[in-house]
């Protein structure tokens, strides 16, 4: 997975949750949300990175932005080793990777108003204070499409859209370069999910922005990303530029995804892939293929070994953990 002036660079992240059981609470068994995640993402570019719900996609990002501890692995920032900064290195770090929650209500403060939840990180990181916080908060609000009258109202009298522009506004309050949008639309009617995306693409053009964009709708990442990375049990199993993802799907579990995605032609058909079972236990994951007991593809060999990422088709760029796809 090669970019010209990489970002982001994540090697081998891994972020295992323990089971504690006993009077002494020692660890029983680990939850195995990250096992083994690698990306990159070129700078002013979208990586979207998809799979069903539990399969680890919000552990990644946050993970990635010390939110939560990791277990192991790697992510450089700019070249800088973010698991070897300091609390005050991370501090000034900070100032340039956001975060965009998936819950546009429950990440704002209800007793804050739209103008101090905007302003608070401008005044914590000594970036503006008074007026001209106040003349930048405006701006951002308005940069995001809401109005500088809206500083003194409460996240209550807002609207799900609006609340989730008033979060985007706050990420951008210290002028970021990357962003974790976690699954920001998910929440949202599917009227305003375009809107929304719309505004995140706008924002990305004119202040040369960075995207880590987590979803599970494959139609919503299909419009944003440049690249598409395909998570499953902790493990990204396809990686490869959107166009070439979506027209030649080189994992199964990929193939499955897309089939599901709903067609505006009723009179169109799609072959279904209906996938069988249910999502095994990040616990005790299956040996070999962590998808193999619902691949409808799957062979003797897939229960046995854990398939390397390799290239698919003509497109270096495109890799896939498969014994079976070419």
């Amino acid at each position: 997975m090669t970019m010209n002036g990489d970002l982001l660079v994540v090697e081998n992240l891994k972020t295992h949750f323990p089971i504690r059981k006993g009077l002494l609470g020692r660890a029983a068994a680990w939850v195995k949300a990250v096992d083994g995640v690698s990306f990159r993402i070129g700078s002013g570019k979208t990586l979207g990175l998809v799979g069903e719900s539990g399969c680890g996609k919000t552990t990644v990002g946050r993970s990635l932005l010390r939110l939560i501890p990791a277990t192991s692995g790697t992510v450089h920032f700019e070249g800088k080793d973010i698991f070897a900064q300091s609390s005050g290195q991370m501090r000034q770090l900070r100032r340039d990777m956001q975060i965009i929650f998936q819950d546009p209500y429950g990440s704002l403060n209800p007793r804050m108003t739209v103008g101090n939840i905007v302003g608070e990180a401008m005044s914590v990181h000594s970036v503006a204070r008074g007026r001209k916080r106040r003349e930048q908060t405006a701006e951002l609000l308005a940069k995001v499409g809401l109005s500088s009258h809206h500083v003194n109202r409460y996240p209550h009298e807002f609207s799900g859209g609006q609340r989730q522009r008033i979060g985007i506004a706050r990420a951008l309050a210290l002028n970021p370069k990357f962003i974790v949008c976690d699954e920001p639309v998910s929440a949202l009617d599917v009227s305003i999910q375009s809107q929304i995306i719309n505004l995140l693409m706008d924002l990305q053009k004119e202040l040369g922005l960075t995207y880590l964009f987590i979803a599970h709708d494959l139609a919503v990442v299909e419009h944003i990303s440049d690249y598409v990375a395909v998570m499953y049990l902790g493990k990204i199993v396809e990686y490869a530029r959107s166009d070439e993802l979506y027209a030649h799907p080189g994992h199964p579990y990929t193939m499955a995804l897309l089939s599901a995605i709903p067609q505006p032609d009723p009179r169109g058909k799609r072959d279904r892939v209906v996938l069988r079972g249910e999502v095994p236990s990040p616990v005790n994951p299956p040996a070999g293929c962590p998808f193999h007991p619902r691949c409808h593809m799957s062979i003797e060999r897939c229960s046995q070994e854990i398939p390397p990422m390799e290239q698919k088709g003509d497109e270096p760029e495109h890799l896939a953990a498969c014994w079976v796809t070419k």
